[in-house]
């Protein structure tokens, strides 16, 4: 697991290069190899943590050869300098990093079900490789039985062989299960990469060093003191040009078993005995299968509708491009979770993501138990506020502390304060867009930031229920776009006596 600060058996700033390997990409054309696989290549190269011996293979079912295919790649990291919508950042793109990359660039043209791509692959390869499937759901089980039959995933002493999957994996608890049988039937489960680019985030890598580096949190860390727990991700943006592909998947299979509950592990995981990666997942899936399955009762689904962001008028979901007029996928999704553990019995924790939201953001946010008011009942403190701990991930890095303290004066008044760590202020940034952490982890064989099929399993089991009561039927409850979400989200909370921090202020 990388991080900023060096522990002996994982990855981190001035570690060595990651062992030489040829890397295959399945979908060379597609926007994901583009937009994040190779600004994430050329920042790996530009931190010297590459073997001069990588090579990369990109499969394709379109025309071109190595040189288009460079071409077309050095285009498009150029235009990341002109735009600032881009994953990527850069003021200009060194010619040394790219060229590292660019040099090493190899085209296939291939049908990703015909066999004879897999034996052309084959003459390809001579020892480690890395096959990442960056391609459509669909083709995630037949490349992988593909890859079996021609002896891909063969391994020994002298060669490892490695399969990186993206998200969806399975669109309900049963699907994921026969996915994971199809691919545990040609590959062993220590070869498979079931990827989360959130766990890629340097905020979420650093919450285990938060809880279990210091002694002030872990002790409070449970229900004795934690009220309760919001975790949110929440984006502006709307569906965009993705209609396509979100209209069978809305904000309930498309965040929350993957990214939310990955949050959730890192915040309400036991402690590891160790870093090693399979210490690590155990205590994650021990987790995610104590939490109690959601029942539609204590969930919210909900649909923008046409408002306005940051003063523009913006279309509502169902007038988005590829959406149907009378579309019932929900772009926002609220619930209760009950942990049934030693830890965490009787605190719920509460989960939201949704689009066109009136702020960006995504943390998560510890509050305890407030203090007894007994000693201050004669004076004017009416309320004392709660104490929180944000740990932020997304767009600003960090973790606030919010506590109560005197107001100079001569009464007893008590004020709100809040102390601030921001990543920025205190590390050096090194150029990143969430995929770095995780190929290199990959290429040296580090599985703790990858998802096991015990956990995923898991995590769709947790929201099996919403997953049926939902596509049974039924109207999403609409929101203005631009808003905060739908009000029944506010009553969920509401009804335990409590509420939702807000999106769009500090």
């Amino acid at each position: 697991m990388t991080s900023h600060v060096p522990v002996e058996g994982h990855a981190a700033s001035g570690s060595k290069p990651a062992p030489p390997a040829t890397l295959v990409i399945f979908g060379a054309g597609g926007d994901l190899t583009k937009r994040l696989l190779m600004p994430a290549l050329y920042n790996l190269a530009g931190s010297h943590l590459l073997d001069e011996n990588t090579t990369i293979w990109g499969v394709d079912h379109s025309d071109g050869s190595d040189e288009s295919w460079r071409k077309n790649l050095s285009d498009t990291m150029e235009s990341f300098t002109k735009d600032d919508t881009a994953e990527f950042h850069a003021k200009h793109i060194d010619p040394t990093a790219w060229g590292f990359v660019r040099d090493r660039l190899h085209y296939l043209k291939g049908d990703f079900l015909a066999p004879e791509t897999y034996r052309t692959i084959a003459e390809k390869i001579p020892g480690n490789a890395v096959f990442y499937l960056a391609v459509a759901a669909r083709f995630f089980a037949p490349i992988v039985e593909h890859l079996g039959q021609a002896g891909l995933l063969k391994q020994g002493d002298d060669a490892f062989r490695r399969v990186v999957i993206e998200k969806p994996f399975g669109s309900d608890l049963a699907s994921a299960q026969e996915l994971n049988k199809r691919l545990l039937t040609v590959a062993d489960e220590s070869q498979l990469y079931r990827i989360d680019h959130f766990l890629g985030k340097e905020t979420v890598q650093s919450i285990m060093a938060i809880r279990f580096a210091n002694g002030m949190f872990e002790p409070i860390w449970r229900r004795d003191f934690v009220d309760h727990v919001q975790i949110t991700a929440a984006e502006t943006i709307g569906v965009e040009e993705r209609g396509a592909f979100y209209e069978p998947t809305g904000a309930l299979r498309d965040m929350v078993p993957n990214h939310l509950f990955q949050l959730l592990c890192m915040t309400a995981m036991e402690p590891p005995v160790s870093f090693d990666a399979e210490a690590v997942r155990t205590e994650k899936a021990k987790l995610v299968q104590a939490v109690q399955p959601v029942q539609p009762g204590d969930a919210v689904r909900g649909q923008y509708r046409a408002g306005t962001e940051q003063g523009r008028a913006v279309p509502g979901y169902r007038d988005e491009p590829h959406v149907a007029k009378a579309s019932r996928t929900e772009t926002y999704a609220a619930l209760k979770l009950t942990i049934d553990n030693w830890r965490w019995g009787g605190v719920p924790f509460y989960l939201r993501t949704g689009k066109r939201m009136t702020g960006r953001r995504t943390e998560i946010a510890v509050h305890f138990k407030p203090a007894p008011y007994r000693l201050f009942r004669d004076t004017p403190v009416d309320q004392i506020a709660p104490n929180i701990l944000r740990i932020m991930v997304d767009p600003v890095q960090g973790m606030t502390t919010e506590f109560n303290a005197k107001v100079p004066g001569p009464s007893m008044r008590l004020g709100a304060v809040r102390s601030t760590f921001r990543e920025d202020a205190f590390f050096p940034q090194e150029p990143n867009v969430g995929y770095e952490t995780l190929l290199y982890d990959c290429l040296c064989g580090d599985a703790t930031l990858f998802q096991r099929a015990d956990n995923i399993e898991a995590s769709w089991a947790a929201v099996d229920p919403l997953v049926k009561a939902w596509g049974a039927g039924g109207e999403p409850e609409p929101y203005e776009a631009g808003s905060a979400g739908p009000n029944a989200a506010d009553e969920l909370l509401a009804r335990d006596g409590r509420r939702w921090l807000p999106l769009d202020g500090d």
